[in-house]
Order: structure tokens, then sequence, then C-alpha cells
């Protein structure tokens, strides 16, 4: 059921503490890790506590929420001080865009230059 945790979701053993990671930021809707495989010297996940498969099933079904998301990608973005240098907030949305984890979340990227067009 859509906002329930899921026994199969990597994201919500992590956000349940069954499986470790490296946490930044908790809010009571929000936590916020350290990606394994960091694309930039600030690779940091905002995760919603409660499961949706991706940004726009999160942001349909629980708007407050996600703005919960982005608001915690700013202050990440603050705390690991790229803020005044530039960061990218993405959400990758279904496969074919590179989502590999369906639970909704937000890279958090910084603390080098990107190119644009991205990918």
């Amino acid at each position: 059921m859509a906002g329930e945790p899921q026994a199969d979701c990597l994201f919500c053993k992590i956000v349940a503490r069954e499986v470790p990671a490296t946490v930044v930021r908790e809010t009571g809707t929000t936590l916020a890790f350290r990606d394994i495989n960091p694309q930039a010297p600030t690779h940091v996940l905002v995760v919603p506590k409660v499961h949706h498969p991706d940004a726009a099933s999160l942001a349909a079904a629980e708007p407050a929420i996600a703005a919960d998301v982005l608001r915690e990608a700013g202050e990440v973005a603050a705390d690991e001080k790229v803020d005044g240098t530039g960061f990218r907030i993405i959400f990758n949305t279904g496969a074919g865009a590179g989502q590999t984890v369906f639970h909704a979340h937000a890279h958090v990227l910084g603390g080098r230059g990107f190119n644009w067009p991205p990918g």
C-alpha cells in the first residue's frame, strides 16, 4: 500500500535502521544520507520516511512531504557548504531516467561543476 514500508525496499530498510547508512540529517518526515556511489564530492540522498515509488507519486499523494524533501535538500546543501557555489537536486523517475531504487528520493550533488544539458 502506498506510504507503507515495503519489505523489499532498500530505502525503507535504511529508514528503519535495518541497513546501515551514513546519516547526515533527519526530520520527522525525511532521512538524508550519503550515497554509497557518489557522483560528486557532495552526494547525499534525501528520502521521505514514507514509501512512494517516485517523486511524482509522492507529490500527488503527499505534497507536504514532497515539500519537506525539497526543503531538506536545501538544508543539506547549506550543511555541506555547497549552497554558495551551486548544487543540483535531482529526482530520477523510472528506470529509463536512471532510477534504481523505487522509493522517491532526491540526489543533492555539489562540490564540482556540472554541464548542461546533463547526462
